[in-house]
């Protein structure tokens, strides 16, 4: 690795499925190869086949990716997820004077911007550029239709900074344009030695489910985004692909400027798949605390650090990526704010490395259905509507074999565990929402 920091460009997918991608054993679709782009930086960098979101629903995610903590730690992360309902309010969202990735860093000389979804709150008392970014472009909330750029109440929800943009065209597109636009400035900069970072956080492939030819179904979706009555697994694969077809030029433009070599891409998702996505082997989704609300893809690509071909079956989730971004580029947390992530440095360097027994515990927590669950080794306790389970997820990544009758002492321990760590968290507000676009009205539930 050379002297000079790296570039950081972090980009997180919108309730993408473990094996929605190619090299996570997705299929193709009609059309071909879904993700070409991201199955190529995962064969010339690193895949993660035991990694996690910090919350199997988007807005908890995102609080542990910008502070590199907990969640559970913030008032507004105890909404699953933040609702357009919180508009207004002064507490549900993330906190300016919280230390942040994107802070740390541009106090420490990096030029820093977010180029897609926020989620963390509504202004005036939130947004991105209260919270360390230099720059934004993107919606406020949690979901918005891909053409008229409306927000589940129909508000119109696209930013410039801190002021609304009206622009064409569809989103993927648009967030991936605004990228290569930031890149491309940012370009004689890095090239000096003054880094960027980038979080590059699509909304694909969350609802509603349009491609970049389906203009005509935003005026189907408009009162209700969910769109509970349409889409399916093409239309899902292409949304993906469209993604992907941006992260290539993203690629493309960092080799042309001579950056692709120092600097570090990670991908992933904010949380497990949802409707039309593919989670196989795994069961369950999106606010589901077993594996495939929660297991995602974990992709890193640094060419200066981290060798071809590298495949990992070391656990980690969203928060230890912050910390690696921060350890990557020198950054100390701050001092009244100790990070729970860890720094997966040495992983990066080598991926031969930690065995999986040696690795801390992580923990989850749901208000929705008291879910909890705990992943320490191979071994995961997990709590589901009052009824405890037990997985060796070696043997069984499909969590149908409960080993709670046969190990009770196991489960007992872990179960100690867990409750230790849960009173080490603020407790869920009684006044926390759970907010579901459907249900078993909707379409038939495992």
């Amino acid at each position: 690795m050379s002297g000079q920091r790296p570039n950081i460009i972090f980009i997180v997918a919108d309730d993408l499925g473990y094996a929605d991608l190619g090299c996570y054993g997705g299929r193709e679709a009609a059309f071909g190869p879904v993700s070409p782009v991201l199955d190529q930086l995962a064969a010339n960098g690193l895949k993660l086949t035991q990694g996690y979101s910090n919350s199997p629903v988007c807005s908890p995610t995102r609080f542990a990716l910008m502070t590199a903590r907990y969640q559970y730690r913030l008032r507004g992360a105890a909404e699953e997820p933040i609702n357009s309902k919180s508009r207004g309010s002064t507490t549900l969202g993330l906190p300016p004077e919280h230390p942040t990735l994107p802070s740390l860093l541009r106090a420490s000389g990096y030029r820093t911007a977010l180029m897609g979804k926020w989620h963390l709150g509504y202004p005036p008392a939130f947004g991105p550029l209260q919270s360390g970014y230099d720059e934004f472009f993107g919606p406020m909330s949690g979901g918005v239709d891909y053409f008229t750029h409306c927000s589940s109440g129909g508000q119109h929800d696209l930013y410039l900074g801190e002021e609304e943009k009206q622009q064409d065209g569809y989103l993927t597109d648009l967030i991936t344009d605004h990228a290569l636009d930031y890149v491309q400035r940012m370009a004689p900069g890095a090239q000096a030695g003054a880094p960027f970072f980038l979080s590059l956080h699509y909304t694909a492939p969350h609802w509603p489910w349009e491609t970049r030819d389906d203009e005509a179904l935003a005026q189907e979706v408009k009162t209700n985004l969910f769109h509970l009555h349409g889409g399916n697994i093409e239309t899902y694969r292409r949304m993906i692909h469209h993604m992907d077809e941006g992260i290539g030029r993203l690629m493309a433009l960092l080799e042309k400027q001579g950056l692709a070599h120092n600097t570090l891409v990670v991908f992933t998702s904010d949380n497990g798949g949802e409707r039309f996505s593919d989670n196989w082997p795994l069961v369950g989704g999106k606010m589901d605390l077993t594996e495939g609300g929660i297991r995602v893809p974990w992709i890193a690509h640094w060419p200066a650090v981290i060798a071809a071909g590298s495949e990992s079956a070391q656990t980690c989730m969203t928060m230890d990526w912050s910390a690696t971004m921060l350890d990557a580029a020198g950054v100390p947390a701050a001092p009244d704010y100790p990070l729970d992530g860890r720094s997966l440095m040495p992983l990066l360097r080598d991926a031969s490395g930690v065995a999986v027994h040696d690795e801390p515990p992580l923990f989850w927590r749901m208000n929705h259905r008291g879910q909890r669950a705990m992943r320490q080794g191979v071994w995961k306790y997990l709590r589901v509507d009052d009824n405890d389970y037990l997985f060796n997820l070696s043997q069984d990544e499909r969590e149908r074999a409960n080993r709670a009758p046969v190990e009770p002492e196991r489960l007992q321990a872990m179960r100690e565990a867990w409750e230790a760590w849960n009173a080490s968290m603020p407790a869920i507000p009684g006044d926390a929402t759970v907010s579901l676009g459907y249900s078993a009205k909707d379409y038939p539930q495992r």
